[in-house]
């Protein structure tokens, strides 16, 4: 894979505000050779359904018609706000890959215990229609992933080329941009006036 080569990626972070109703996302460009190309921000509600929305928000304030692929730190971001891979493979034209770093045993009992009615069936099928959560070995550690538009042989490679220590290079950067502002606009520091 070509040193330039881009990859947006996208984390989350809740640390608690007085709000307490949104969450910080934030989108990373970075290159395979890890040169930070570029970054954005935007938000989803904490328990909502509007993730895959902030997502696409990141995408399109970013106008990087040079990225290659679109990776999302999990699936449910925010307490249960799903990320529709599909939705946004459509809406990008990039292969989307999902990478968790735990081994779990799903979401279905969680959002069953923690939702009712229409939000507990929205939810759900938004989870039901997610490709299947493989283990891959990088490095000889285990990430877990989920991919739209790459066969998982692509799918692998590229999780190969971004990854330089434990998480692929575009979340750690995301994930890292998104706890530094949650941080500030908890202590007041950044606000959004």
């Amino acid at each position: 894979m070509k040193s330039g080569q881009r990859a947006l990626g996208i984390a989350e972070s809740y640390r608690g505000r007085a709000d307490g109703t949104t969450s910080t996302l934030c989108g990373a460009v970075v290159r395979v050779d890890r040169a930070v190309d570029d970054a954005e921000m935007s938000r989803c509600a904490v328990g909502g359904r509007d993730a895959t929305d902030g997502v696409l928000d990141i995408w399109n304030r970013l106008e990087r018609p040079d990225v290659r692929y679109l990776m999302v730190a999990g699936v449910a971001l925010a307490w249960y706000n799903l990320v529709d891979l599909e939705a946004l493979a459509a809406a990008t034209d990039r292969p989307v890959l999902s990478v968790s770093f735990e081994d779990s045993d799903g979401l279905e009992a969680g959002i069953e215990a923690a939702f009712d009615g229409e939000a507990r069936v929205a939810r759900l099928d938004t989870y039901r229609s997610l490709p299947d959560r493989r283990r891959v070995e990088v490095d000889g550690r285990p990430l877990f992933v989920r991919s739209i538009g790459l066969e998982p042989a692509e799918a692998d490679a590229v999780l190969g080329a971004y990854t330089h220590e434990r998480r692929p290079e575009p979340l750690r950067v995301a994930g890292t941009l998104a706890s530094r502002i949650d941080a500030a606009r908890r202590d007041g520091i950044l606000t959004d006036g």
